[in-house]
C-alpha cells in the first residue's frame, strides 16, 4: 500500500487503512453493473480526489477475456502502472495519491487507486461543444490539434494504446490561449495496454475513436490533414503514403458514427 505525503497530511498525518479506503463515500461517477468496481469523488480537508475501487472481476469475466485472447483487467494495478508510464514519457495525466492491492485470488482481488481531482479542468468534448456555431480562433484550434497529435504519437511510439481514446478523456486546464500554458491531461487509463510496439489494429482503434469523437465539432478536412502530418512527423505527402492506416481509421470512425 502506498500514499503520497500530501494525501497522508490531508488524512490527518496517518495512513488510512485498506478497509477505510474501500469504504469511502462520495459522489459516484461510474459503477458498471457486474464489473466489480466503482469510481467516486470525495473530499478530505478541502482537497478533492477520485477513487477507483475494485472488488474483483469474478471468474466469468476472466474466462470471457481469455476466450477472446485478451488479458483481463483485474483491478487498479493497470491504471497505477499506466499513470506512471505516461508521466515518464511526458504525457500529462492524473496525479497519483494512493494505491493498494490485496488478495491472491485473481477473481476476488481487491484494489484501489486514488488521484487528485483536476478541479478547474473542462473536458475537451465540452470545450469544443459549440465550435460548429461559434468557431474558435484558428490559433487555438491548431494548438489543440498539435498537442493531441503529439500526445497520440508519443503514446503509440512508446508501445501504449488507450482503448477509450475519445476527446471526453482529455481534460483542459484553464488556458490563456498560449502554447506554453496549454495543459491537456489524458485520463481514464485503466484499460491501457503496453507492448514493445502497438499492433496495427489497436492504433486504428485509438485513432478511429478519436476521429469519431471529433466529428461533430466542425473540423475541416485540413484540420484532419494537419493532425496526420504531426502524428507522422513528416510532410503531408509522406504522411499520406500510409494509406492503409488512415483508410482503416476513417472506416472505423464512420462505423462508430453509424452505431452511435
Amino acid at each position: 500500500m502506498w500514499f503520497d505525503k500530501q494525501f497522508i497530511q490531508q488524512w490527518g498525518g496517518k495512513e488510512p487503512t485498506f478497509k477505510q479506503i474501500m469504504a469511502l463515500q462520495g459522489e459516484i461517477f461510474r459503477e458498471p453493473k457486474g464489473a466489480g468496481r466503482r469510481t467516486l469523488k470525495f473530499t478530505k480537508n478541502g482537497q478533492f480526489y477520485f477513487a477507483k475501487l475494485h472488488w474483483g472481476v469474478g471468474w466469468k469475466e476472466i474466462f470471457k477475456n481469455l476466450v477472446s485472447f485478451r488479458l483481463p483487467i483485474l483491478g487498479a494495478q493497470n491504471e497505477w502502472l499506466a499513470i506512471q508510464a505516461f508521466n515518464k514519457i511526458g504525457i500529462e495525466t492524473m496525479h497519483l495519491s494512493g494505491y493498494a492491492q490485496q488478495g491472491f485470488n485473481p477473481a476476488k482481488q481487491q484494489s484501489f487507486v486514488i488521484t487528485q481531482s483536476l478541479e478547474e479542468s473542462i473536458s475537451l468534448e465540452d470545450y469544443c461543444a459549440d465550435w460548429q456555431t461559434n468557431p474558435p480562433k484558428v490559433a487555438v484550434k491548431y494548438q489543440l490539434i498539435r498537442r493531441i497529435a503529439e500526445m497520440t504519437r508519443l503514446m503509440h511510439d512508446n508501445g501504449m494504446n488507450h482503448r477509450d481514446y475519445y476527446i471526453c478523456h482529455f481534460l483542459l486546464m484553464p488556458w490563456d490561449g498560449t502554447w506554453q500554458n496549454l495543459h491537456l491531461h489524458l485520463i481514464d487509463l485503466h484499460r491501457v495496454q503496453k507492448r514493445s510496439k502497438v499492433p496495427f489494429r489497436w492504433r486504428v482503434k485509438d485513432l478511429g475513436a478519436l476521429w469519431f469523437s471529433a466529428m461533430e465539432i466542425g473540423l475541416k478536412p485540413r484540420d484532419y490533414l494537419r493532425f496526420i502530418k504531426i502524428y507522422n512527423q513528416g510532410d503531408l505527402r509522406q504522411s499520406l503514403v500510409d494509406k492503409k492506416l488512415w483508410l482503416a481509421v476513417e472506416k472505423r470512425a464512420l462505423a462508430l458514427w453509424k452505431t452511435r
